[in-house]
C-alpha cells in the first residue's frame, strides 16, 4: 500500500502534468499571425476599413463571437457573429454579457493600484504584515510583497497541488464543473505555511496569489474585492454592465452561454456547460461577467487616461514592465509581447465555456477586445488583429509621404 505522502507526490505530478496543458483562469500567451502585406498601390484607397478585412482572419471556434476595436482615430468599431445558444438563438452584439475568466485579475490587481495610489496599501508590504497574525506562513511565504502577487513573480504555484485538487480535476474534464472550491474558501491562506519559494524569480501564473490578494483585500479594507472594483473601477469609468455577481444586470437572461471547446475534454465541442460560480476568494480572480463596449471602456481609459487622478495613477503603474522579456513581459496583471516596434500589453481570460481576450497597444492608440462563448485555446485572433491595424497604418503613412513628395 503506497504511503500518504508517497500518493501526495504522485497526485502532484500527475496534476502538473495534466494542468501543463489546461489554461483555465490562466494567461495561455497567443500568437499573432503575420500581418497580410499590403498588395494596395497608392492610387488605391490608403486605408482598408477594418470590416474588409477582419472578417477573413476569423475562424469560427465558437458559438458566437464578439470582437470590439479601438483605431488610432479613437473611433469604435464592433463585429459579431452567432448566438447566444442553440436553445435562446438570441444574437449576440456589443451588449451581450460574457464570462471573461482572468480577466478578471487585471480589474482587481487596478483596484489594488488605486489603493496603493491612496496610500491605504503599498506594493513593499509584504504578507506577514498583510495578512492576520493568526495566519501560519513559511519563511518565504512572509516575504512575499504585494507587488509580487499582482504580477505573478511571487513563486507561488498555479494552484493546490494535491490529490482534493487532481480528483476535482479529473471530475470537471467529465462534468465542467468548478475545480477550484479550495481557492474561493478561506483555507487558501493554509497553502502558504509550507510554501518555499523556488530557485528562479520568473513569473509563474497563480491563481493561488490572486485569491490570497483577494483575502487580503477584505482582510485589509473589510470589503470584498468585487466591492472595491465596483467603486473604484466600474462606477468612475462608466461601465454599467459589468459585474461580479451578473444575476442583477438586466442583460443577464440574454447573457451568451458557454460552451465546451478544447476543454472540458471529455465533452463534446459545442455541448452547453456549466457557469462558474465564485463567493469567496476566488471572486476577483475569475468571476467578472462584462461585455465588449464596457471593456473598450477599460481599454480606453489605458490609451488616454480617466480624469481620475488615483485612477491614472494606478493604470500607470498596472502598465509598467516589471520583469522585462520579449514575449510575456510581466505588468501588474497585464502581460506584454514585442514584436518589432509594436509592443502588445494585454490579457487573456479562460473560465468553464468562455475565452477572452483585451489587447492595447499604446504607442499606436490601438485597442481590440474579443469574446468568444467556448473554451478555445486558438484566442489568437486579438493579437492578429493589433498587428494587422499597425500594418494598415504604415500603408496609409508611406501613400501620404509618396504623394506630398
Amino acid at each position: 500500500m503506497k504511503s500518504p505522502r508517497r500518493l501526495t507526490r504522485l497526485s502532484t505530478l500527475l496534476l502538473g502534468f495534466m494542468l501543463a496543458g489546461c489554461g483555465t483562469l490562466s494567461n495561455v500567451a497567443p500568437e499573432a499571425e503575420v500581418p497580410q502585406k499590403a498588395q494596395r498601390v497608392c492610387g488605391d484607397p490608403a486605408s482598408r476599413h477594418i470590416d474588409q478585412w477582419l472578417p477573413g482572419m476569423v475562424e469560427q471556434q465558437s458559438p458566437a463571437m464578439v470582437v470590439g476595436v479601438i483605431d488610432a482615430k479613437n473611433k469604435r468599431h464592433y463585429w459579431q457573429f452567432g448566438v447566444t445558444d442553440a436553445e435562446h438563438n438570441y444574437p449576440v452584439n456589443e451588449h451581450t454579457l460574457f464570462a471573461v475568466g482572468s480577466l478578471s485579475k487585471g480589474m482587481t490587481a487596478e483596484a489594488t493600484a488605486v489603493l496603493v495610489a491612496q496610500g491605504r496599501l503599498h506594493w513593499s508590504d509584504t504578507l506577514e504584515t498583510l495578512l492576520p497574525p493568526s495566519v501560519a506562513l513559511s519563511e518565504d511565504a512572509k516575504k512575499i510583497t504585494l507587488l509580487q502577487l499582482v504580477t505573478h513573480t511571487s513563486g507561488l504555484p498555479r494552484q493546490n497541488m494535491d490529490l482534493p485538487m487532481l480528483t476535482a480535476f479529473v471530475r470537471y474534464l467529465g462534468n465542467g464543473e468548478n475545480f477550484y472550491a479550495h481557492l474561493d474558501s478561506d483555507n487558501v491562506v493554509a497553502d502558504l505555511a509550507d510554501f518555499s519559494k523556488p530557485a528562479s524569480d520568473e513569473p509563474r501564473y497563480s491563481n493561488l496569489g490572486y485569491a490570497v490578494l483577494d483575502y487580503i483585500l477584505r482582510y485589509q479594507t473589510g470589503l470584498r474585492a468585487d466591492h472595491l472594483v465596483e467603486s473604484l473601477i466600474f462606477a468612475p469609468l462608466g461601465m454599467p454592465n459589468s459585474s461580479f455577481t451578473p444575476q442583477k444586470l438586466k442583460s443577464y437572461p440574454l447573457r451568451a452561454i458557454g460552451h465546451a471547446g478544447s476543454q472540458p475534454k471529455f465533452i463534446p465541442r459545442g455541448q452547453v456547460v456549466p457557469d462558474w460560480q465564485f463567493t469567496g476568494n476566488m471572486i476577483g480572480a475569475g468571476g467578472l461577467y462584462t461585455d465588449a463596449a464596457d471593456l473598450l471602456t477599460f481599454a480606453a481609459a489605458h490609451l488616454g487616461g480617466s480624469g481620475d487622478a488615483a485612477l491614472d495613477k494606478a493604470i500607470h503603474d498596472t502598465m509598467q514592465i516589471y520583469y522585462p522579456r520579449e514575449k510575456e513581459a510581466a505588468n501588474i496583471a497585464w502581460v506584454t509581447d514585442t514584436y518589432g516596434e509594436q509592443s502588445i500589453t494585454y490579457q487573456v481570460g479562460y473560465i468553464g465555456g468562455y475565452s477572452s481576450y483585451i489587447g492595447i497597444d499604446r504607442k499606436n492608440h490601438f485597442a481590440v477586445v474579443v469574446l468568444q462563448n467556448s473554451f478555445t485555446w486558438q484566442n489568437n485572433l486579438g493579437h492578429s488583429v493589433l498587428r494587422q491595424m499597425l500594418e494598415e497604418q504604415r500603408h496609409y503613412a508611406t501613400c501620404h509621404l509618396a504623394t506630398a513628395a
